[in-house]
């Protein structure tokens, strides 16, 4: 085996990079108990050498090389002195990573990697095939997310758990078998080896996909209904955070019979001739123009004008769809919901339809869509309080089972919740591309449970000092505000932190307005839809009035009436 010899101690604590020349099957063995471990293999590189770069913040790294390859060491040190290795390497080479609490990351085909760590995160990214797996938990359930099926979980000696098994085109040795499998007699197999005291394995699922919770789970009403809708992303979404559960179920598509790995994200082409986009129009004052007409948009892309067919006035009826927390942080506190919905419903336009969904660990539909608000008031009589927090999962399945029958009618989600999820089978990320491809507009009112509990029964006469209750001011975590703004800015709706108990009847007019600004503009396009996205900068929408300020939101396809 080739190898340069040469000994360096001390990796820039600059990041500055350094190489080191290797050849194919060599061993790279790091070890950084403190910090993060992140191991590439770009696909179009063909550099041949293993290239380290410590984080800014590092120093004291030590690197030697020998016969058989490298081997890193990053001195333990704390949170001041941590130290981030980011390596890139060639394909065919032997991993061998360890850290304590440290995130390891590893993307690329490697010929086998062994990662080890206390309770960080584990994740790689690779093709499943040719493939032999073995997952190791020595001191906790296994929490784990993989974009394939994998064998069941098995329970071991002294509370270990393992999931072990061989991809499609791997012949099942035993697990400890010394002789090195085979696809065809010519390929040796690849092996991944990881084992965690208490971590989280990901396997082609990155950290910013996994759903909040991980213990295991229970089938619902909403994963099952997002995994039959037809919608890939969503339903891969759903089975990768449970895959047991979802082997013996009868896709909806019976080209889904099984689930195949997918990629992250939903950006690709959709070729359409009619397309469809909403807009809101307001002058300087934030107030709605009304009665506008054809002849005062002006559509174009790329510079070239486009033929506007049809546009929907502010008049015309929305499908609104009212989605309400009901789980454990408000079981106490029915009435309030009860009473926040029922304003909401004798809010809206008498000819807008209202579809009534609550939610805590799994979904319940009170009500289809209807202007009759007796009845929608009367169906708020009907659930109760209790359980876990799905609210990613309640948004999955408003948007595949109650909004995609609508095919492209206007339509809008009103979401009354504490914005923090703690049960669903989706991650907040894999909804988005799914919102940006619905065309509804997104309007998050996000209220502390705490503001819940200190309104009572939310009636002013029954409390103790209504002033306090009318004016009282709580916060929301930060990740549920982040996650609502980014929900209100993706899909073209407004979010709403409700802070104090007179700010509710408030955020409900605005949400009215801004129902009312809203036009539904239908065109003939040049462009394809690049789907995860917003409104492409190549689309551009004015109006033929002065001081008229144009707010655009999704894209979607739409066809001829």
């Amino acid at each position: 085996m080739a190898i340069q010899l040469v000994l360096y101690v001390g990796v820039s604590p600059q990041g500055e990079l350094r190489s080191f020349a290797v050849s194919g099957g060599a061993l790279v063995d790091i070890t950084n108990l403190t910090g993060t471990i992140s191991v590439t293999n770009p696909i179009e590189s063909m550099d041949s050498a293993v290239s380290i770069r410590a984080s800014a913040s590092g120093g004291g790294v030590s690197v030697e090389t020998s016969e058989w390859g490298l081997k890193v060491r990053v001195p333990a040190g704390g949170a001041e002195k941590r130290v981030d290795l980011e390596v890139t390497a060639p394909a065919g080479l032997r991993l061998r990573l360890e850290t304590r609490e440290g995130q390891i990351s590893v993307s690329g085909l490697f010929l086998d990697v062994e990662a080890k760590s206390d309770t960080g995160t584990i994740y790689a990214d690779t093709e499943f095939s040719n493939l032999k797996y073995k997952f190791l938990w020595t001191a906790s359930y296994p929490r784990f997310v993989t974009d394939v099926l994998v064998e069941p979980v098995k329970e071991k000696a002294a509370g270990k758990h393992v999931i072990e098994g061989f991809a499609a085109a791997v012949s099942k040795e035993p697990a400890d078998s010394a002789e090195t499998e085979t696809a065809d007699g010519d390929t040796p197999a690849r092996t991944l080896f990881f084992r965690t005291a208490r971590g989280i394995i990901l396997l082609n699922v990155p950290p910013s996909q996994v759903p909040n919770d991980l213990l295991p789970k229970k089938m619902t009403v909403a994963a099952r209904a997002i995994y039959q809708s037809g919608d890939s992303v969503l339903a891969t979404a759903v089975m990768r955070s449970a895959p047991d559960l979802f082997r013996d179920i009868e896709s909806f598509d019976s080209n889904r019979g099984k689930p195949v790995l997918s990629k992250p994200g939903r950006n690709y082409e959709v070729n359409a001739d009619i397309k469809r986009i909403t807009v809101q129009v307001t002058d300087l004052n934030n107030r709605a123009f009304g009665d506008l007409s054809k002849s005062d948009f002006v559509i174009s892309e790329r510079g070239v004008e486009r033929e506007i067919v049809d546009i929907e006035q502010a008049t015309a009826p929305f499908n609104l769809l009212l989605i309400l927390d009901v789980s454990g942080s408000v079981e106490n506190h029915v009435d309030f919901i009860r009473k926040a919905a029922r304003a909401f419903v004798n809010t809206v336009d008498v000819n807008d339809r209202v579809s009534i969904v609550t939610f805590n660990d799994d979904v319940k539909n009170l009500s289809g869509f209807s202007a009759d608000k007796d009845a929608l008031s009367d169906s708020l009589d009907s659930f109760d309080a209790g359980g876990g927090t799905a609210l990613y999962d309640a948004i999955g399945y408003g948007l595949t089972d109650i909004l995609k029958p609508l095919k492209g009618e206007r339509a809008a989600i009103v979401i009354l919740s504490d914005g923090d999820d703690n049960r669903s089978f989706l991650s907040f990320n894999s909804l988005l591309g799914a919102i940006e491809e619905s065309g509804a507009l997104i309007y998050p009112m996000y209220v502390p449970s705490s503001l819940i509990a200190a309104s009572g029964d939310y009636s002013e006469e029954s409390s103790v000092d209504p002033l306090r209750d009318r004016y009282l001011t709580n916060n929301l975590s930060s990740k549920a505000g982040e996650e609502g703004e980014a929900l209100a800015k993706i899909s073209g709706g407004v979010y709403f932190p409700i802070s104090r108990l007179s700010e509710l009847q408030k955020a409900y007019d605005d949400i009215v307005r801004q129902l009312r600004t809203a036009y539904t503009i239908t065109f003939r396009s040049g462009e394809p839809i690049i789907t995860g996205e917003r409104a492409s900068p190549k689309l551009k929408v004015a109006v033929k009035k002065k001081n008229a300020f144009v707010k655009l939101g999704p894209v979607t396809e739409a066809s001829l009436k």
